[in-house]
């Protein structure tokens, strides 16, 4: 990920392992200040994955990989450190791929370290084939919708449903993508922009809300990533990214999930039965400090949605642009 500093322009990931620590970019005061902290044990890393100082489903699962590494270079006990890992959020399933990846890993009697560093790597690579897949999706003058932060911040680095659009712009060519401010932690507004002006990409934010009065204006295209994609095409991703998937069926706009194949939960037969994460209620009813709620209103607060398969045109993966009827064969990583 390209990032503009006072040093000029700097190749930076969401988090890498670095003298025995995890070091991550504290996305939790992007845009105004471009801060890393570090971490020294497992149970340092789950709650750092619990509080948001890392999110995107693949970036949690590499912060997953180096906890469980932090774990085994400390001598705890893998099996605990995994419990603990895996209790910091309930949704993305790339968090429980890595822990279990690890373990086997480390139970085949690969360096724990090497291990995670392994998993992180193949993370850029898939997202890199991600974006050669979906950016022949993008053509000249389209105007590109997506949702949340999918980006180089959600991934490692590169991005899900923003490598396509990273690699079309590469290539180039010129369109207008419009990021949702996604409420209530506005990870759209605050961390999709923030990526898109790094590298000059055309965009405009705008309210949750706007998205159907755009789309019926001319949306060409969405894509979003995913937290999890389960057996018959079902997926779980940020709160709000439903409404665009039935907007988009309305108005025949093609709609695409961007996702490595660590996302897919292949166990789980429909989004039924995905759990989704509730949050508190702070995230909604108080912002800078000030709380904007009546005394008393209750407050819902869930993280993600569930779209069902049938308002996806397609799947863009590392494997390429797969259907719902392709995912039950896709097979492991």
């Amino acid at each position: 990920m390209k990032v503009k500093t006072a040093d000029g322009e700097q190749d930076v990931r969401a988090l890498w392992f670095e003298d025995g620590e995890l070091v991550m970019i504290d996305q939790r005061l992007l845009p105004r200040s471009l801060e890393m902290v570090r971490y020294r044990s497992s149970a340092a890393v789950a709650e750092a994955i619990r509080d948001m100082v890392t999110r995107g489903a693949p970036s949690i699962g590499a912060a997953a990989a180096y906890g469980m590494a932090l774990a085994a270079l400390a001598g705890e006990d893998l099996a605990e450190a995994a419990a603990t890992i895996k209790s910091a959020r309930p949704t993305a399933n790339d968090l429980f791929y890595a822990v279990d990846w690890m373990a086997s890993r480390t139970e085949e009697g690969e360096g724990p370290v090497e291990a995670a560093e392994r998993y992180a790597a193949a993370i850029v690579e898939k997202c890199v084939a991600i974006g050669s897949h979906g950016a022949p999706l993008i053509e000249d003058g389209h105007r590109v919708m997506t949702h949340c932060n999918a980006g180089a911040l959600a991934t490692v680095d590169v991005g899900t449903a923003l490598a396509p659009i990273r690699r079309a712009w590469s290539e180039g060519r010129r369109f207008m993508v419009y990021a949702s401010e996604t409420r209530p932690r506005l990870q759209g507004m605050q961390l999709t922009a923030w990526e898109l002006l790094q590298e000059g990409i055309d965009h405009a934010v705008m309210v949750d809300g706007a998205s159907g009065h755009l789309m019926r204006q001319g949306v060409d295209l969405v894509i979003v990533g995913a937290d999890r994609v389960v057996a018959n095409g079902d997926f779980a991703n940020k709160i709000g990214t439903y409404e665009k998937a039935v907007l988009a069926k309305e108005l025949d706009i093609p709609f695409y999930v961007a996702a490595p194949v660590s996302t897919f939960d292949l166990s789980t037969a429909s989004g039924e039965d995905i759990v989704i994460e509730d949050r508190s209620p702070e995230e909604l009813t108080v912002i800078a400090g000030t709380d904007l709620a009546p005394d008393g209103a209750n407050v819902l607060n869930p993280a993600f949605d569930v779209t069902p398969a049938r308002y996806v045109s397609g799947y863009i993966t590392e494997k390429g642009i797969l259907s719902a009827e392709e995912i039950s064969s896709m097979g492991g990583e």
